[in-house]
């Protein structure tokens, strides 16, 4: 069980992409929103 729960651990703590394009993607997508409500509330 133990072989498994450290596989686990391991598997859990490699991101499939760097820490920096998580930001970014993030940031793009809450400005993107803010930019959509922003713009909606207008008219």
């Amino acid at each position: 069980m133990s072989r498994y729960q450290s596989l686990a651990e391991e598997a859990a703590r490699e991101l499939p992409a760097p820490p920096v394009f998580f930001g970014i993607f993030t940031f793009a997508a809450l400005s993107l929103l803010l930019y959509l409500v922003l713009r909606l509330g207008r008219d």
